[in-house]
């Protein structure tokens, strides 16, 4: 494969700042690149800005192999080849939702690619265990799983309302259920059962990468406890609480993300 095979294979667009730092946005589950573009650019004149699609989503082009994506890691390694293949050092990573742990497990891969993080809306495991509110119970992703194998327009529709989580904003509802639309049905499926059925909760004691859990209010998939327990076992974390509904604040408050962000990007103690 050719030496830019990574960044064809997952649609790589690179802008902003040449001689910035490096600032990588990961978008979630059902969505693309695209989902970033009222954040982004508010970061483009201090940083270089490099935009993706996971294989499946937007306009990747990398075939879906289920052996290589077993599991979140093969995603994370996505990641690593397209850092190395852009010879990318102190990344400033953008993760949302599910893409919060990916990029820990990229980092995990290599940690010396990696200087921040940040994590909207992030869940290390969806299934509630014990004391631990994951927000789901097994039979919740179970017919989540058998609802979207069954329909997946029709599980769409009906989900989407709940993650967006402004209904006095449908357009806004609309957008999230084309992109999830957009998706094949087998590759939402196969990622929507790592997503939902994956625990990285483990691996957050060891991830001593300066992070923000950027946490909604109202969030039904990652619920404040959880983005409160998430801060708790990473070593080096702060958390912002954004005056936002929902579950994808860098579509419904933009300005509130961004303005989070440059917070612990400014901040004194995360240098």
């Amino acid at each position: 494969m050719g030496i830019l095979s990574a960044q064809r294979a997952h649609n790589v667009r690179v802008s902003g700042n040449p001689e910035g730092q490096p600032m990588v946005f990961a978008h979630g589950f059902g969505c693309d690149q695209h989902m970033w573009r009222f954040v982004a650019p508010a970061f483009a004149d201090r940083y270089r800005i490099v935009l993706f699609d996971y294989v499946g989503a937007g306009g990747a082009t990398r075939p879906f192999d289920p052996q290589r994506y077993a599991n979140l890691e093969g995603y994370a390694r996505d990641i690593v080849l397209i850092l190395e293949e852009l010879d990318l050092h102190e990344v400033i990573f953008v993760g949302h939702s599910v893409s919060s742990m990916i990029g820990l497990l990229a980092a995990k891969l290599n940690p010396d690619r990696f200087a921040k993080m940040v994590m909207v809306g992030p869940s290390p495991c969806y299934l509630n265990d014990g004391d631990y509110p994951g927000g789901f119970s097994q039979e919740d992703i179970d017919d989540l799983l058998a609802d979207l194998e069954s329909n997946f327009v029709g599980w769409s529709a009906s989900f989407t309302p709940q993650v967006m989580g402004n209904a006095d904003r449908p357009e806004l509802t609309q957008e999230l259920n084309e992109s999830f639309c957009r998706m094949d049905p087998e590759v939402a499926l196969h990622f929507a059962r790592l997503t939902f059925l994956s625990d990285n909760r483990t691996d957050l004691v060891n991830h001593y990468i300066p992070t923000l859990v950027l946490q909604c209010d109202e969030d039904v998939i990652a619920n404040r406890q959880v983005g409160q327990y998430t801060c708790q076992q990473l070593p080096d974390c702060t958390i912002d609480y954004l005056p936002s509904k929902g579950h994808c604040p860098h579509l419904s408050a933009p300005q509130e993300t961004i303005d989070a962000i440059n917070r612990f990007l400014d901040s004194s103690s995360y240098d």
